[in-house]
């Protein structure tokens, strides 16, 4: 049985680090932001064993108009568990949540291996690759809700 629901910026280490920080120090997987009362982070369960996670930032990113936005950053899935939906579900629960709470604009900076991935769920790339370090290529997307 799958739940996505609200979880500890402590308790996404168990995913941020093998998928998104592998080999790296736990403490590579230490947002800034992380603990603010405005951040938040999801997992996703299955019979209660977390296998993804996504956090939600309150951040404005000035290329953009809206007032009100969203940045998700970490949206990680094990990678016993990819391709398999849970990915989207989890980008799907981040909308539905700033649909609620009035977000105008989700952005973030995907990893050029997860642009399709976002295109699929009409997220726009914007602007050129650029690079992160010790992480690597990126590109600023976003999508209006």
């Amino acid at each position: 049985m799958m739940t996505i629901r609200e979880i500890t910026s402590k308790e996404t280490f168990i995913v941020r680090q093998p998928v998104l920080r592998a080999g790296k120090p736990i403490e590579s997987c230490i947002f800034e932001g992380d603990d603010l009362e405005t951040t938040h982070h999801f997992g996703l369960f299955i019979n209660e064993k977390l296998i993804g996670i996504i956090s939600l930032f309150q951040k404005i990113n000035t290329i953009f108009a809206e007032q009100n936005q969203a940045q998700i950053r970490g949206m990680a899935v094990l990678d016993t568990h990819q391709k398999m939906g849970f990915g989207e579900a989890l980008v799907r629960h981040c909308e539905t949540y700033c649909n609620e709470n009035k977000v105008d604009l989700i952005w973030f900076n995907a990893r050029t291996a997860a642009v399709g991935f976002y295109q699929k769920m009409n997220y726009q790339p914007l602007g050129k690759a650029f690079d992160i370090k010790d992480v690597g290529e990126h590109y600023l997307m976003f999508k209006k809700i």
